[in-house]
């Protein structure tokens, strides 16, 4: 075995392209198995019949349903946030927020009395997760050369499933589980602190966007025309 040639590969998993993805790679995995698992054996020992909790992960779908605003998250840039940060990093950050505040919501909420408002607050989670996920994915193709994105996926699924490891952990600590998600929504802060200290990527400009528009138009041109070529 050659020990350099093995050295020398590993080298490139310590560059600092790598390095960020991990980590916005832990803020990305972080929210699942809270908004999943975890959630259901807290509300399993909150005394929640069997019937609600599995009510409950139908949250999951929102998942499989984040195509229908992959578009607008692709090609509208936030107002304000947008100019201040970029397309990508500013639907990072908005996306972390949202996360935030979602598990900051659930951690206050008793899910014996305030059991819609779980319910409201996993939703947005898995909403604004699922956001952050479109992101990231966009973000990861433009920040790097193909010659990289291996690596970069690599460590992206390294601190996604270390994330969904400690959001699983969590389901080791009953009668804390306010502490839990505290924690946990502290944790997003990785990810946070990754994105404003990152530069946004240098995209292409696209023709749509380099005709002054209105807001509605831009809407229609960027997400309502995927679709109509999809289906047409």
């Amino acid at each position: 075995m050659n020990v350099r040639a093995l050295i020398s590969d590993f080298r490139v998993y310590l560059q600092p392209q790598p390095v960020r993805m991990f980590l916005l790679g832990f803020s990305s995995g972080l929210p699942l198995l809270l908004i999943l698992g975890t959630l259901s054996f807290w509300l399993r020992e909150a005394g929640v019949d069997l019937k609600t909790i599995g009510f409950f992960s139908w949250i999951g779908l929102v998942y499989g349903f984040k195509w229908v605003w992959a578009p607008a998250v692709d090609r509208l840039r936030i107002p304000v946030l947008g100019r201040l940060l970029g397309r990508r990093r500013s639907w990072l950050l908005l996306s972390q927020a949202g996360v935030i505040a979602a598990l900051a919501g659930m951690a206050v909420s008793d899910p014996l009395h305030h059991l819609q408002g779980i319910m409201v607050f996993a939703l947005m989670c898995a909403f604004f997760s699922a956001t952050q996920d479109i992101a990231l994915d966009a973000y990861r193709i433009e920040s790097a050369d193909s010659n990289l994105q291996a690596v970069l996926a690599a460590m992206y699924q390294t601190g996604y499933r270390l994330a969904m490891s400690a959001g699983g952990e969590t389901g080791y600590f009953p009668h804390a589980w306010e502490f839990a998600y505290l924690g946990m929504a502290a944790s997003m802060c990785v990810g946070v602190l990754t994105v404003l200290f990152v530069k946004e990527p240098e995209a292409p400009v696209r023709p749509v966007e380099a005709v002054s528009r209105s807001w509605l138009e831009r809407f229609a041109i960027n997400v309502v025309a995927p679709f109509r070529d999809f289906f047409v």
